[in-house]
Parts: structure tokens; C-alpha cells; sequence
């Protein structure tokens, strides 16, 4: 399927950034975004407080239904508005709210998104003798 390396390594510094931060929840599942009043929250959203992005708000995170403490994916999304490329941790979220949340992200046509699921290979870089 991927022709990317998706490697345990790259996915335990994630989780690493995520445990060592405390999350700050700025929107609730059902709110209404703050300048498009159209889209809603399909579940808690918030951000990684004491990390940094180029944007200065901190790393962004989706908090789902799921009771989990491990990132299970990431979403990479192009927005043409802001000229920019962002990344959103998805924490504790269901195939479910998986599909809601890229529902949510990919509703307007000055952004798309796609969605990297947590891959557990190690690369043959990776391994010592």
C-alpha cells in the first residue's frame, strides 16, 4: 500500500512529544468552528501546550472516543488559504471518528488533508548488530 517509510522510530518520538506535553483542549466535540460557522467539531480538539510549530500554536491534536495515551495517526494538511502545510496528532480515535474528523477537514476546497496510520516496522537502518 505505502510506498513511504512508516517506522516504530518515527512514531515513538510522536508519542514521546505527546507524553511529555500537556494537552490544552480549545474545542469541544459538537462546537462550531470560530470563523466558519458551517463546520463542527466531530470530536475534541485541541493543542500541545509547550511545543512549538511555525504558526506559534503549539502542535494541534484530535482527542477521540477512545481511551488511549498513544498517537494512532497523523493528518497532514494542505491549506492554500494560509500558504501552509499543518500536522494534527490523532489521539485515542476510532476508524469512526477517523472518518468524521477527515470529513470535517476536507469539507472546503482551499484545504485537503490525508491521514498517516502508526506503523509499527523498524528499518533495516534501524537495527544494530
Amino acid at each position: 500500500m505505502a510506498d513511504f517509510e512508516n517506522n516504530a522510530f518515527f512514531w515513538q518520538k510522536i508519542d514521546t512529544l505527546y507524553l511529555s506535553s500537556k494537552l490544552e483542549i480549545i474545542r469541544e466535540k459538537g462546537s462550531k468552528h470560530p470563523e466558519f460557522g458551517n463546520l463542527v467539531y466531530p470530536v475534541e480538539y485541541g493543542r500541545l501546550k509547550d511545543t512549538s510549530t511555525s504558526d506559534n500554536e503549539g502542535i494541534m491534536v484530535f482527542k477521540g472516543s477512545e481511551k488511549s495515551s498513544s498517537v494512532s495517526a497523523i493528518i497532514i494538511a494542505a491549506d492554500i488559504l494560509k500558504k501552509d502545510l499543518q500536522t494534527k496528532l490523532l489521539i485515542g480515535c476510532s476508524k469512526d471518528d477517523e472518518d468524521k474528523i477527515l470529513r470535517f477537514l476536507n469539507q472546503t476546497d482551499y484545504q485537503k488533508t490525508i491521514l498517516v496510520r502508526r506503523g509499527q516496522e523498524i528499518p533495516s537502518w534501524g537495527l544494530t548488530d
